[in-house]
């Protein structure tokens, strides 16, 4: 397998040009390395045996110091040699950093301040929700507007002057619904009054010889189904729907039925 060729893009140092390149690298990291190291933190542009060498020359000129620790060397950038900062230019840095230390104090809350905001404007709805949620409450006003509207309008002839229904109108409407649906009543009664009649095959042996059969289905029973609905239409008969089974069961025939009762009662009293 063929080795991975080295990368050729960092420039390979030599002579003065990699003492001057490892004295600036310890002078501006102020701080103890290893050969290994110092040649790993270049990039391979002083190699590793060249390293120790220039290392070691260095230290000999005083140039940088050297500290053994078992078999290992340091070396650190001679502390004498490096500038140091006079006490003015110390308190002009302290004020300069106390300044950028405030301004990001300020500004961290500012940022705070932005995050929160955003984090609202996140949580509400888009221009489209919105129309969607503003379509959805108009048409449930409506729906809910409808029933105060159909009352509105019935409140209309009042409001016109229109006559109010007398007492007595209002007695004869009922006694008209009590004769009307007393004459329902009776006649939905007879037309499913059950007759008692003997069975079509008499073939088979029952133990009920009679059977009940509705009045209407004994009337229709030998006529073909055409037949039976036209003599039901001759008759001016017609089968209860749902409205007349609603109206059975609804408040208004309650009341009736319950007045019934009480008349009867006191009839019977």
């Amino acid at each position: 397998m063929a080795s991975k060729a080295k990368s050729s893009d960092v420039k390979v140092l030599k002579g003065q040009e990699a003492e001057d390149a490892i004295l600036q690298y310890l002078k501006r990291m102020n701080r103890p390395f290893g050969a290994v190291d110092v040649a790993a933190n270049l990039k391979g542009a002083v190699p590793k045996a060249a390293t120790q060498k220039i290392l070691v020359a260095l230290a000999e000129r005083r140039e940088i110091v050297q500290k053994t620790y078992g078999k290992t060397s340091f070396f650190v950038a001679n502390q004498a040699s490096i500038d140091t900062v006079p006490a003015d230019k110390l308190t002009e840095l302290e004020v300069e950093c106390k300044t950028v230390e405030d301004s990001n104090n300020v500004l961290a809350v500012e940022v705070k301040a932005i995050t929160a905001e955003l984090s609202k404007l996140k949580n509400c709805p888009t221009d489209e929700e919105l129309e969607a949620q503003i379509a959805s409450t108009n048409k449930e006003v409506s729906t809910r507007l409808s029933p105060i509207a159909q009352l509105t309008d019935r409140l209309v002839p009042l409001r016109s002057g229109a006559p109010l229904i007398s007492a007595e109108e209002l007695v004869k409407i009922d006694a008209d619904w009590a004769k009307w649906r007393a004459e329902w009543t009776r006649r939905r009664k007879v037309f499913m009054t059950l007759v008692f009649c003997l069975p079509t095959d008499t073939s088979r042996p029952s133990t009920h010889p009679m059977h009940p059969v509705v009045f209407w289905q004994l009337a229709t029973d030998s006529l073909p189904p055409q037949e039976a609905e036209m003599l039901l239409e001759d008759l001016g008969m017609e089968f209860d729907t749902t409205e007349h089974k609603t109206l059975e069961k609804g408040p208004l025939c309650a009341i009736q039925g319950t007045n019934a009762r009480s008349n009867l009662k006191r009839k019977r009293e």
